[in-house]
């Protein structure tokens, strides 16, 4: 497989197992919520359950990167559509969240499975831009599903309807032929005390990513769904997977007329920005430039966080990444949750802090010489 097909394959399958398998839930709970099936509250616990389930994976595959195969990359597939179709035929939030724990490890599998097999193809012609824009895409195809649908299916069928997207979007993905990533692509002595400086100030960055990216990725619609239009919040999802799809092909022109390391600064920059026009005021306008910053920036700092540790003599970079990554995104909602009342401004401000700090990481990442 040339690069660019691989890159459409792998972005196939992250549009299934991350737009829609791991993200489809966000435009469903309000749904679930007005049937009655779900409380805000047990919807919160239910969107940890997939958040832990994806830490889990994240850590697994980093401590076991053997298991991350073809076969094995395949049956996470199987998974990922398994529970979703099983979400349409339980109702109760115990049953919902172990069943969006099994999404949430499966979105991990399969999300390094494509990730760690574009990156290490680069030399071939493959695209991370391209890949990773896949995400937005099944973003914008889970808005756009519950848009359209959700006024006249139940929340059971649209459940099913987002099994069989995922089925559809994941079926290119299947000619990938993953491998388990190496443990080092150097000696030992060759990776210095700056390198590994670099490479622990990139960790502690795209921990505060994954903390600061979930309390806006997961409130922003909620924030914006009470302005009397059952149609306002999915739009707003919608622009969110739009903005998301040439985000990462954008990102990867503006690393290659500067450098990663310089894009990765202003990537966090203006998602910063998109976290503190929220917290300033509840004007849908504001939101709509929220989810366009928002949808530009999130997929573009994996991207460039990915392509950074890529740079480096260091071993499991896409598993460890994805590992603090999903540690970041169980701590947001958790260190929110007491501060919200009835707005969420506060979440969204804590949220501009933590995103204000990563800049300030990936400034220090900038001026390091490794």
């Amino acid at each position: 497989m040339n690069g660019r097909r691989l890159s459409f394959a792998a972005a196939a399958g992250l549009a299934a197992a991350m737009g829609v398998g791991r993200f489809v839930f966000t435009p469903l709970l309000p749904i679930m919520v007005d049937a009655a099936e779900v409380t805000p509250s047990s919807g919160a616990v239910i969107a940890t359950a997939n958040y832990a389930g994806y830490l889990v994976g994240a850590i697994v595959l980093s401590v076991r990167p053997s298991i991350n195969t073809t076969t094995s990359f395949r049956l996470w597939t199987l998974v990922l559509i398994a529970s979703e179709l099983a979400m349409a035929a339980v109702h109760s939030t115990a049953t919902f969240s172990a069943l969006r724990f099994l999404a949430g490890l499966a979105s991990a599998a399969v999300f390094i499975a494509c990730a760690s097999t574009v990156t290490e193809h680069r030399a071939d012609g493959a695209s991370p831009g391209i890949a990773f824009g896949g995400v937005g895409a099944g973003i914008a195809a889970s808005g756009i599903l519950t848009l359209l649908a959700g006024p006249h299916l139940s929340w059971e069928a649209l459940w099913l309807c987002s099994a069989i997207l995922t089925a559809v979007l994941v079926a290119p993905a299947w000619t990938l032929r993953v491998h388990p990533e190496p443990a080092g692509r150097s000696e030992a002595g060759e990776v210095n005390a700056e390198t590994r400086a670099v490479w622990r100030t990139l960790l502690v960055a795209y921990f505060l990513e994954g903390l600061g990216y979930i309390i806006v990725g997961t409130f922003l619609v909620a924030a914006v769904g009470g302005h009397g239009s059952t149609s306002v919040g999915p739009a707003v999802w919608i622009v969110v997977g739009l903005a998301a799809v040439p985000a990462t092909v954008l990102w990867q022109g503006v690393a290659r007329r500067t450098s990663l390391r310089s894009a990765l600064v202003a990537a966090f920059a203006l998602q910063s920005v998109a976290a503190v026009l929220p917290a300033l005021t509840g004007n849908t306008l504001a939101a709509v430039c929220s989810a366009l910053l928002f949808g530009g920036t999130f997929m573009g700092i994996t991207m460039l966080t990915m392509s950074t540790a890529q740079t480096l003599p260091i071993g499991r970079t896409a598993a460890t990444l994805t590992a603090v990554y999903g540690v970041g995104q169980v701590v947001g909602p958790l260190v929110v949750a007491p501060a919200i009342g009835d707005s969420y401004s506060t979440a969204f401000a804590i949220a501009t802090g933590v995103l204000v700090l990563g800049t300030v990481a990936s400034v220090r990442i900038l001026r390091m010489s490794a």
